[in-house]
């Protein structure tokens, strides 16, 4: 029961940066801020936890370039897109790509409760972003958040199998040290000093986001050690619904009652996740 409470805060974290994301002045600047506050705390974890065990490298540097290229595809899909509409795409694309990975190739065994968990949670995820019908027009933008929600379930299931492999804590300053670097010299490659010419506030919150963004990420990390990482994927992605609710009361995006019955769907496969 405490990894699901766990899991749901780290879901509640995880909609408020992306939120936070999506409403920043400059949002390349915003999560190149995000991405640098991030890869400081990152730096002081290495500094105290040392080098990974031998023969984890590659896990790091898989995960921090999938996160990066996860990071490129979610500006994409906010540029393009409604938050409300492109958040629970790219997030509800990940629970059923991570429950076949783990089944088919990690010989993970789900039960039948818990199967049906995930699949009623991706569905109803799914169907909060269907439900506006969305035309041609927005295919891009449905194309980018679809592909962003691959690089989640990618770097899912690498770290699912990392965190069992070394600390924690380890793993999660060394990933987050290295991509959380990578992005602002990208962005200053990119567009150059200018680009962090921005009002104090939106500097402060473009660092505030990196230390919550972590913290979602620690969380989901830390349950990923203690049950399946379908079922984890599954309980994190219930995230959409906040953002859904925060889409509504921040941004003026229209919820609406048939987006409320898709999140009861969602809530119904929590209800079955938590049975298993």
């Amino acid at each position: 029961m405490l990894v699901i409470f766990v899991v749901l805060g780290a879901a509640v974290l995880h909609a408020t940066w992306n939120a936070m994301a999506h409403g920043a002045p400059d949002r390349v600047a915003g999560l190149a801020l995000f991405e640098l506050s991030a890869g400081v705390i990152g730096l002081i974890a290495v500094l105290f936890m040392g080098l990974p065990p031998a023969g984890t490298w590659w896990y790091i540097i898989a995960s921090a370039i999938l996160h990066v290229a996860y990071l490129g595809g979610l500006l994409a899909s906010y540029q393009l897109g409604q938050f409300s509409q492109m958040y629970p795409l790219a997030r509800g694309t990940s629970p059923w790509v991570v429950a076949v990975v783990s089944i088919v190739i990690l010989n993970q065994q789900l039960a039948l409760i818990e199967l049906a968990g995930v699949l009623l949670i991706s569905g109803g995820l799914i169907g909060l972003v269907f439900i506006g019908r969305p035309g041609r027009r927005q295919a891009p933008a449905l194309l980018a958040a679809f592909g962003t929600g691959l690089m989640i379930a990618s770097y899912t299931v690498v770290d699912g199998v990392a965190v069992h492999k070394m600390p924690v804590a380890t793993y999660m300053g060394w990933v987050f040290m290295l991509q959380g670097f990578a992005v602002p010299i990208a962005v200053l490659c990119w567009r150059g000093p200018r680009s962090f010419n921005l009002p104090r506030p939106a500097i402060l919150s473009g660092l505030a986001g990196g230390v919550v963004s972590m913290a979602a990420y620690g969380l989901v990390l830390w349950a990923q050690t203690r049950g399946t990482l379908a079922a984890i994927a599954a309980l994190r992605e219930t995230s959409i619904i906040f953002g859904a609710i925060i889409g509504a009361l921040f941004f003026h995006e229209r919820f609406g009652p048939k987006r409320a019955a898709a999140a009861l769907v969602v809530v119904a496969g929590i209800v079955l996740i938590t049975l298993g």
